[in-house]
């Protein structure tokens, strides 16, 4: 297999929900193309959870190159615009090294920002940014009805975290978000070759995969990985205290459920998020990126998936 030539640097991707097969997906790429592994999962960027996170083992990395994956410390979060910078520099290096750069993972603000750009926001008014961190989610929301209603109208009631960037990007410039965002800077898209592929396997083979999975890092130490997270005392609002199976064991460690009931929901938790990533790929990329709806679970399911990398270089 090749990855057909063209006059831009070639550039891999291999996005979806988790559980679906990219990792595997991935090395089998690499090992035919000797291609380098960029990491665009939020939680595989940290240190702290390699478990959960399900990072790469030891034998993984042996198969081919791994980048940015545990490259972060818990304490210090990572915006989509800084795994960009670092994305593009393992994208560089990689087209030096005449490798193939294979981007893999399932957050899809970091894959848009490092292909299509970011919108060139000022830095937030500090006293703008406590004032309304410090807010709940209703007070902030009324305002955001009276500042930009068109954003108040399109977010979530209980989305925290985007009410709050509209709200403090439209107080401290005087300007909606969605006017920055007409002008993004930094995308990579128009100066790659992509060939990408989103994996969207059946929905009852993944939620059976979520749920394996779950029980799987639960025997192969999860707990204790995020009882060592937990006496670090980190801020509860970092994305790193936010991942997938963190609450669960949270609650479990802290006596507040049974060892049965802390796997029921921490499977809920898992299935869900890949429900929420689910729907984004399915909808969010462009028309032309292909979606391959089968299962990964034989060599020529594996096969076929390649042939479609292939077929869009």
């Amino acid at each position: 297999m090749s990855i057909r030539s063209s006059s831009l640097p070639p550039v891999a991707l291999i996005a979806g929900p988790t559980a679906s097969g990219k990792s595997a997906l991935a090395l089998a790429l690499a090992e035919t193309m000797g291609g380098v592994i960029i990491n665009a999962d939020s939680a595989q960027l940290y240190r702290d959870l390699p478990i959960l996170s399900a990072a790469p083992s030891a034998r993984d990395r042996a198969r081919a190159d791994h980048r940015l994956y545990g490259v972060r410390d818990g304490a210090e979060p990572c915006s989509a615009a800084a795994w960009a910078t670092l994305a593009r520099a393992e994208i560089a290096d990689a087209h030096a090294a005449g490798t193939l750069p294979i981007l893999v993972g399932g957050t899809g603000l970091y894959l848009r920002t490092l292909l299509d750009g970011i919108a060139p926001v000022p830095e937030i008014d500090a006293e703008v940014r406590h004032r309304v961190r410090d807010a709940s989610v209703e007070k902030n929301r009324r305002q955001l009805e009276q500042a930009d209603p068109a954003a108040a109208a399109r977010l979530h009631a209980g989305d925290t975290t985007r009410i709050a960037r509209a709200l403090e990007v439209v107080l401290s410039t005087g300007k909606p978000l969605t006017a920055w965002q007409a002008n993004r800077e930094g995308g990579i898209g128009d100066s790659i070759a992509l060939s990408p592929i989103v994996l969207l396997p059946p929905r009852d083979w993944l939620y059976c995969r979520c749920d394996r999975r779950f029980a799987n890092m639960v025997e192969d130490g999860a707990v204790e990985e995020v009882r060592t997270l937990l006496a670090r005392g980190l801020n509860p609002a970092l994305p790193v205290m936010r991942a997938i199976g963190v609450r669960e064991i949270a609650a479990f460690l802290a006596g507040e459920s049974d060892r049965d009931a802390m796997l029921i929901r921490g499977c809920q938790a898992t299935r869900n998020y890949a429900k929420r990533q689910y729907t984004w790929f399915a909808h969010q990329p462009p028309a032309g990126w292909p979606r391959f709806t089968r299962a990964l679970d034989d060599d020529a399911a594996t096969t076929d998936a390649l042939a479609l990398l292939e077929a869009t270089a």
